[in-house]
């Protein structure tokens, strides 16, 4: 028997996680959609398509006779909503999945871990689309050196960015820069992203940049490091197909130098990943790979969630 969810946010993000959740999902059904402009497409759509939809927000949500049914929540809303609707979702008991960077919950990244949540959580956020793309390659580094500092380029087409991504672009880079240091294991940290605003639109890139050492300091063992990223990026393909590496993996070895982001010395290895997402197509074109890595991750930690309530474990 299918788990019966809602959507809050009829934008890009929440649209594409709906047909997702329609194609893709053996778990989940969509039982409502909701959202606070009435002619918004996605409202529109989930109509035609059978489902239950309000304009109410989350209050609206709320009212809905299919409310008792719904086991748990996405917001795809933004940073600032998200508090007042995990608030109001956690008053009634229902689980919430958070797209927004609000982090009311802890950070789940499928591609470097499920998240070894405890058993009251019930709040868990899905960090950022560059997050998401970028904290997986970091985590494996981890996983084979200490990584002293990581930096973060995310650029997506500016028409894939909708006005929630525009809204938290703040939100972004705090929430991504303390994930790469809370889930990629990163002693420090910086993100950033750029809106491309190229005609005809870019697909979404990744650039990871990591300051690394061997576990006993000194330079990496590069073999094991690359086999790590590799295995991190077949990951994360198996749930975003078009994740992939853009070129082969760089290690650059690195004299004593003083980082001003460590506000120290390090000497060690520079590692260069640089990766290209390209999306599944489901909602928008394919150059919104930032979307499609948010939803398509936000469904498999949704997923794993009900899976960990249905065997007792939340």
């Amino acid at each position: 028997m299918k788990t019966a969810v809602a959507i809050i946010g009829s934008g890009n993000i929440g649209t594409d996680l709906m047909i997702k959740i329609l194609r893709v999902s053996n778990e989940l059904e969509m039982k409502a959609m909701v959202g606070i402009d009435p002619e918004s497409d996605g409202l529109a759509r989930a109509s035609r398509l059978g489902i239950a939809t309000t304009h109410g927000g989350v209050e609206g949500l709320l009212a809905m006779p299919e409310f008792d049914d719904i086991a748990l929540v996405f917001d795809a809303t933004s940073a600032g909503a998200h508090h007042h609707h995990a608030a109001v979702l956690k008053e009634h008991g229902k689980l919430v999945v958070d797209l927004t960077p609000a982090a009311v919950g802890p950070y789940v990244v499928p591609g470097a871990h499920y998240g070894a949540l405890d058993a009251e959580v019930t709040n868990i956020n899905m960090v950022t689309c560059g997050g998401q793309a970028t904290i997986p390659i970091v985590a494996a580094v981890s996983e084979e050196s200490t990584v002293a500092y990581t930096e973060i380029v995310a650029s997506i087409a500016s028409l894939s960015a909708g006005p929630g991504t525009r809204a938290n672009i703040d939100e972004f880079t705090e929430t991504t820069a303390k994930a790469l240091r809370e889930v990629g294991r990163a002693e420090s940290s910086k993100a950033i992203i750029i809106l491309n605003p190229a005609e005809p639109p870019m697909v979404m890139r990744d650039t990871v940049f990591c300051l690394a050492t061997s576990p006993t300091g000194g330079p990496v063992d590069q073999e094991a490091v690359h086999k790590s990223i590799q295995a991190a990026v077949e990951r994360v393909s198996e749930y975003v197909p078009g994740y992939v590496l853009k070129q082969e993996v760089q290690f650059e070895e690195v004299n004593e130098t003083f980082v001003p982001a460590l506000g120290r010395a390090f000497a060690g290895t520079k590692i260069s990943v640089f990766l290209q997402v390209t999306g599944a197509g489901h909602y928008l074109p394919d150059y919104a790979g930032n979307l499609d890595i948010m939803t398509s991750a936000a469904l498999r930690a949704a997923e794993s969630m009900i899976e960990r309530v249905s065997d007792g474990k939340v």
